[in-house]
């Protein structure tokens, strides 16, 4: 990551503030709404429901709008409304509500999902929550996290040992066949495993409540933001072979070295 200038790397920190605040306004009133629509964005697979609803439109049109003020020469990709290119080297990646299914189904799992990235990688995230008025924000010297009961300094656990691990994912298919497969090695060697989570479950490791999030299936604009927490807390993030996973796919989000270097062993990532 090329140093970024204090006066920068303000600037973009409240950016990402703006940006939280408006798209929690632009989704909230249409959280357990009755009669609430969705279009299903992957019609063309039978049998399959990958839901967009008003709210994820709002909410990253708010935050686009915020960019279009603050940050315009700053490139953006969007879940819903794709890539607007730019000249300043930065790029914008949000995921307006990542967790769409889970906010149909009136869970408080779903977030926000700010990341900005240079051409290493994210250089600053935020997972935010509305709703619970969590904000867990990592990069540019920044760790902590935000909400009603109170916030501090983010920090990973130190679990060593796989056997006292506890392993979310999102869905219990995971992917394909073999990643589901990589999965189970796991999971059958970890003290507790949790479904359904999404990305309140990467806020998860990075608050020191859990070890392990493995999925596979991911966009950029699901995973950079956890990057960015995550790392600064203290955690990993890679691919199930232990390179970057800034393009998503397969990722392995680990509290530790100890218990990530476990995982990828069963992942199959070694050989």
């Amino acid at each position: 990551m090329v140093a970024i200038p204090q006066s920068l790397a303000n600037e973009l920190i409240d950016t990402a503030e703006v940006m939280a605040d408006a798209a929690g306004q632009a989704i909230l009133p249409y959280f357990r709404q009755p009669g609430l629509a969705a279009d299903n964005k992957a019609a063309f697979a039978p049998g399959a429901f990958d839901p967009v609803t008003a709210a994820d439109r709002a909410a990253e049109q708010a935050m686009r709008d915020v960019l279009s003020r603050r940050r315009p020469d700053d490139a953006v990709l969007g879940e819903e409304f794709g890539a607007r290119g730019g000249d300043s080297g930065l790029t914008w990646v949000l995921d307006p509500i990542d967790g769409t299914r889970g906010f149909l189904s009136g869970t408080p799992t779903w977030g926000v999902l700010i990341a900005v990235r240079d051409a290493t990688g994210p250089i600053y995230g935020m997972i935010d929550q509305p709703y619970t008025r969590e904000r867990f924000r990592g990069g540019l010297g920044i760790a902590d996290f935000a909400g009603p009961h109170g916030g501090g300094a983010l920090g990973t656990r130190r679990t060593a040992a796989l056997a006292d691990a506890i392993l979310f994912t999102t869905f219990p298919e995971v992917g394909t066949e073999d990643e589901r497969a990589g999965f189970l090695r796991v999971a059958e060697r970890v003290r507790l495993v949790r479904y359904g989570m999404d990305c309140y479950a990467y806020a998860l490791v990075a608050a020191g409540q859990i070890d392990l999030v493995i999925e596979a299936g991911l966009h950029a604009y699901d995973i950079l933001a956890p990057i960015a927490v995550i790392e600064a807390a203290g955690g990993i993030v890679t691919d199930w072979q232990g390179r970057p996973a800034h393009e998503g796919g397969r990722v392995i989000a680990a509290a530790n070295p100890a218990v990530h270097a476990a995982a990828l062993d069963l992942l199959g990532g070694r050989g």
